[in-house]
């Protein structure tokens, strides 16, 4: 691999996968993206695909991972599932032994599995505080050293998307462990960004705003979650295709200039 990703873009036009079709050209690359179970992740694997990465899903439900990579087989992208819990921080260095041997090491890698519970602070047990941040922040950390450890060694390129929230720049009420991890990788981005830079890892974040997944959609149908939704300008949720500009772009080639950089697409629901 060379000291670039290098993608091709302008009048080739990237293979469409399924519904999805975008003109930035990931032609060779390897992407790999956690917690591609359901939600974002899904979404993240289909563009990344679309645009021609070979992806390496990761999550620890494997029947939907199953499913996930069958799909995109069967639509002419190329997909490699593999059971992954993040918090078993001791199997990382293996799982990517294990890349490396069958020749699936990614080059660009989407940090973003995570999860929530929702509480006030007082109702919180250290379980659960453990839980959101073993998850949401010390996992990414730890994927991300193993990864970047080894285009260090190897003095490749490579690109690091850590997903945050809008949360880790805006209270949420009764998510304040969330917040706190999601601000943790918001610093989390810059730190190994500053640290990496040299080595041509670049390191970024992306910030969403509220959109419907599976560990929210219940909240939209309620009278509070309509409130919610009535209270921002545009009155509606953002859609997880807002997200695939920010991804290719920080994926791709226009975005080898940035590094420690976050970047809201919330739709403007906290303008």
């Amino acid at each position: 691999m060379s000291n670039n990703v290098k993608v091709h873009s302008g009048k080739k036009r990237a293979k469409r996968v399924g519904n999805i079709s975008t003109n930035t050209d990931l032609t060779g690359q390897t992407a790999m993206v956690t917690g591609a179970s359901s939600g974002l992740g899904v979404r993240f694997a289909q563009v990344l695909t679309a645009a021609g990465a070979r992806v390496i899903i990761t999550a620890r439900r494997e029947k939907k991972l199953a499913e996930l990579e069958q799909e995109i087989n069967r639509q002419g992208g190329e997909a490699h599932s593999f059971a992954l819990d993040v918090t078993d921080l001791d199997k990382l260095p293996a799982f990517f032994d294990t890349l490396r041997e069958k020749n699936l090491m990614p080059n660009i890698l989407v940090n973003n599995a995570g999860m929530n519970v929702v509480k006030p602070a007082l109702d919180y047990t250290p379980d659960d505080y453990r839980q959101v941040l073993d998850t949401n922040l010390t996992a990414p950390f730890f994927l991300a050293n193993e990864f970047a450890r080894h285009h260090i060694e190897q003095g490749s390129a490579a690109r690091i998307i850590n997903i945050a929230s809008v949360g880790g720049h805006n209270v949420l009420p009764g998510l304040t462990p969330y917040c706190t991890s999601k601000s943790g990788i918001i610093m989390m981005t810059r730190g190994l960004a500053r640290e990496w830079a040299r080595s041509e890892v670049n390191v970024n974040a992306i910030c969403p705003g509220y959109i419907e997944t599976e560990i929210n959609d219940f909240w939209w149908q309620t009278d509070g979650g309509k409130k919610q939704i009535a209270s921002w300008p545009r009155r509606r949720l953002a859609g997880k295709e807002d997200l695939d500009g920010a991804l290719l772009l920080l994926a791709g080639p226009h975005g080898s200039g940035m590094t420690g950089s976050t970047i809201s697409v919330d739709d403007g629901q906290y303008i």
